[in-house]
């Protein structure tokens, strides 16, 4: 028999769960889905313009850092946490910051491997783990059931993927 998702009423949290939530997780969680979707774009535009895998490294290493400190000034900045209860900005932008990089990083890393090929075959895969990993933080965390996060996040995650490789292309 198959049970309805119930969703976490945030008020049945107790306090330290709901900080964790709103300070640690929800900013992480929000810098790995930019991380991991924002870099596409211009990694493997880079990657198929040019099947050159330092040259696609060199770019992603950029998008990662951009993006990474773009992030991390975006959530402190965004939020002072007074009225929200989000917590302090300087604990958020640097947590959104690492988790952005991190999830621009990971697609990057493995353009260091010799050969085009094996590299976009492996930044791939690495793809859709990160995409995975969302959508499973996203059901624990966000109380979002695992199958929509799935699909949203690979879906918007497919869209930009394409959108780089026929920019690439091009």
């Amino acid at each position: 028999m198959r049970t309805k998702h119930k969703a976490v009423d945030p008020v049945d949290m107790d306090d330290n769960q709901r900080k964790f939530v709103l300070q640690v997780v929800q900013p992480g969680l929000a810098g790995l889905m930019d991380g991991s979707v924002s870099t596409l774009a211009p990694i493997f535009a880079a990657a198929f313009a040019t099947k050159d895998n330092w040259q696609t490294f060199l770019v992603g290493m950029a998008a990662a850092v951009g993006a990474g400190v773009s992030m991390a000034f975006a959530e402190a900045l965004s939020d002072d946490g007074k009225i929200s209860g989000r917590g302090h900005p300087w604990l958020r932008g640097p947590i959104c910051g690492v988790m952005t990089f991190i999830g621009g990083v990971g697609h990057t890393i493995p353009f260091l491997l010799p050969g085009f090929h094996l590299a976009f075959i492996v930044a791939t895969i690495v793809v859709i783990v990160e995409l995975i990993a969302i959508a499973i933080i996203r059901n624990k965390y966000m109380d979002t059931p695992f199958l929509s996060a799935a699909f949203q996040t690979i879906v918007g995650g497919a869209i930009v993927f394409a959108c780089g490789i026929a920019i690439g292309l091009a």
